[in-house]
């Protein structure tokens, strides 16, 4: 069946609409990552491709802490490397890999979490392993620059990095392949990827040029003497705080970093220094104490009593007379709707450890209010950053509050073109921008005015009670957090754009970004749109004939017209698969998507060039045009079809060879068919 050619750009116009949509999630917002029910839990990014039968690697992310830990496997033991606080994870994982966890390695005294150390060391009896300088409170094996970890097949060499901290090292892994240079590098928070550790957290310990000097002289006399395609994983990705700018890849290489690590590019010490110690974001009040519990050897946990004391509605309004913090866990619409006066707004869908770390000075009294099984996960996830013990919850939830007839605030959400209507013709609010300052200069609604969230208290000061004030991020999360505060500090009328700056985009709204200032709210911003190569089913024939390795080729049709034939070394995907699996959405060979006719295909081209670095090209006018353009036939393949990201091509049906293609060409079928149609 052919599709109406008009009918076909009406639906290929649809998907790019689709495509825009994603990419309305603003540049770097890494906050969006942890808007997801399985961002709160441990996930499992990456095995190794197993080049022994005694080997296993295993990376984990974190989300909501942009947390990155890792397992090595062989010889029967595991040994954990910066494991999170809640370690079930890793205890089930390798107990179904029967392995038996004996060590666990910090690369450094983590400011930014609280660590699992102790108790994997409670569970299992592991060995805990750390730079001997860092002189930890708790029972532990000391190391030193170029002391060896062996177990099974493994030899890690420690290698002392010092720069995001003074005790700071990176793990050099070896397996039985490696021999001459490591298999792999784990950076701890030495090295990132697109950026390097922070080196501002030592307080008064330290100054933060003495150890950006310590970071260049890792760099340069230690890491750098790697080989360019040395493979290596950080501690963090996009969204933690312990650096500046860091990527959402999980992995890179050295080589990749030597030429795309902007701070890697300055040749001598004190550029080097001057960029590293500028513009840092304030840190979290909450990362000294997690540093020194860490330090120190954190307090065992009991995981199984995660849910704070029940309260009566009077009990809570009581001690928030008396200064107690009120939590609202809840999303930030049912918040806006009614909540209880005073309360803070911190919701549990999102980065909500790191940002009750920030917003609840350390040691204060608060009370948590949400339905139980929201309290139960705050609770939780709550010990990851050292908040062991809420003062309590407000049993009953929010219901319980107003039947007891206890003063109710509520929240305004504004709609973006309303707002919009309204700063064209000179009567909104007070706009608040509760980004960070490098957001807020990337892109932004207006001329609106910048208050970071974590400075709010404090620089809210300086606006009028009397005035109307208006919250703004980029998804609403962030700033019904910031509205809460402002009604916490006495304003009158306090509103909250809804959907945020992705909502304002999605409304074709006009923004201001660092390219062209003074731009005024008048006509649309002109935004550039990142899009795929389209590429002639001439061009891909050639490559196929000419440069065979050099490109992975994903053919996104249904398996059955996949199993039926295909270019040859395709291999077939969904298109869920495609967008989210990071073995295709990392690397650094282009990625090549084919469909029926193209329309689907240029879609999720759109969408992956607006989320990741790699080349993307698109088959343009998709199989059809490649059949009827090249004149080469597509060839059958076996009816199960490859699921796995790694490109291996399949196996042709021997045919006999038409006239129109070379002998050296690809192999062909004998029949010409249509391309799924």
């Amino acid at each position: 069946m052919k599709i109406h050619v008009l009918g076909k750009w009406i639906f290929t116009g649809m998907m790019l609409m689709a495509a825009s949509a994603w990419a309305a999630k603003l540049p770097g917002d890494a906050e969006a990552a942890g808007h997801s029910d399985a961002a709160a839990d441990l996930q499992l990014v990456k095995e190794t491709e197993q080049k022994t039968a005694d080997f296993l690697f295993r990376q984990y992310n974190l989300p909501v802490l942009s947390h990155y830990s890792y397992l090595i496997g062989s010889g029967g033991e595991a040994m954990i490397v910066d494991p999170d606080r809640d370690t079930v994870r890793y205890l089930n994982d390798t107990k179904e890999l029967g392995l038996k966890i004996t060590r666990v390695y910090l690369t450094h005294s983590h400011a930014d979490f609280v660590a699992g150390h102790m108790e994997l060391a409670k569970s299992t009896g592991a060995e805990i392993i750390i730079n001997g300088k860092t002189k930890p409170g708790f029972p532990h094996r000391p190391v030193k620059d170029g002391d060896e970890i062996k177990f099974g097949s493994v030899s890690a060499v420690i290698a002392t990095t010092p720069g995001h901290t003074p005790d700071s090292t990176c793990l050099y892994v070896y397996d039985s392949t490696s021999k001459t240079n490591p298999a792999f590098v784990l950076t701890g928070d030495t090295l990132f990827i697109g950026s390097v550790g922070r080196p501002d957290l030592m307080g008064d310990g330290m100054s933060a040029a003495e150890l950006a000097e310590m970071g260049y002289h890792s760099w340069k006399e230690k890491l750098s003497k790697l080989p360019d395609d040395t493979k290596f994983f950080p501690a963090h990705g996009a969204g933690s705080l312990c650096g500046v700018n860091l990527s959402d890849k999980p992995v890179s290489t050295i080589g990749e970093q030597r030429k795309e690590n902007p701070f890697l590019q300055h040749a001598n010490l004190s550029s080097y220094v001057m960029a590293v110690i500028d513009g840092l974001p304030e840190a979290p009040q909450y990362f000294k104490h997690n540093a020194k519990l860490n330090h120190d050897g954190p307090p065992l946990v009991n995981w199984e009593k995660t849910m704070p004391p029940a309260l009566s509605a009077a009990d809570v309004a009581a001690k928030a007379e008396k200064g107690v913090w009120l939590v609202d866990v809840r999303d930030n619409k049912p918040f806006a709707a009614a909540h209880p006066a005073g309360a803070i707004n911190i919701g549990i869908r999102g980065r909500f450890e790191i940002w009750t770390g920030s917003m609840i000075p350390w040691g204060e009294p608060f009370v948590l209010i949400g339905s139980d099984d929201e309290v139960r996960e705050a609770g939780f996830r709550l010990k990851r950053v050292g908040y062991d013990a809420p003062d309590g919850f407000l049993q009953g939830g929010f219901e319980a509050w107003k039947q007891a007839k206890l003063p109710v605030a509520s929240i305004k959400m504004e709609e973006p073109r309303k707002l919009f209507r309204q700063m064209h013709d000179g009567v909104a609010p007070v706009i608040v921008d509760v980004r960070l300052p490098s957001e807020w200069m990337g892109l932004r609604i207006g001329n609106v005015l910048n208050i970071p969230l974590n400075k709010l208290f404090a620089d809210g000061r300086r606006l009028s009670k009397d005035m109307p004030v208006l919250t703004v991020c980029n998804s609403a999360y962030r700033s019904s957090m910031g509205a809460s505060v402002f009604q916490k500090m006495g304003f009158k009328s306090v509103l909250n754009m809804e959907g945020g700056s992705e909502a304002w985009i999605a409304d074709g709204l006009p923004t201001l970004n660092s390219v062209r200032n003074g731009h005024t709210p008048s006509a649309p911003a002109v935004r550039a749109v990142k899009l795929p190569e389209r590429l002639a089913a001439a061009e891909l024939k050639r490559m196929l004939m000419d440069l065979p390795k050099t490109f992975d080729l994903v053919d996104i049709r249904p398996p059955e017209q996949y199993a039926d034939f295909s270019l040859p070394g395709s291999v077939n995907a969904n298109i869920a698969d495609v967008i989210y699996n990071p073995a295709y959405l990392n690397g650094t060979v282009p990625l090549i998507i084919v469909d029926r006719d193209g329309s689907l295909a240029m879609a999720v081209g759109g969408i992956l060039s607006q989320k990741i670095q790699r080349p993307i090209k698109v088959l343009y006018g998709g199989l059809e045009a490649y059949w009827n353009d090249s004149g080469v036939p597509l060839f059958p393949v076996p009816s199960t079809p490859s699921s796995a990201p790694a490109i291996k091509p399949a196996a042709p049906v021997p045919a006999p060879a038409a006239p129109k293609v070379p002998p050296s060409s690809v192999p062909e079928t004998p029949k010409k068919k249509s391309a799924g149609c």
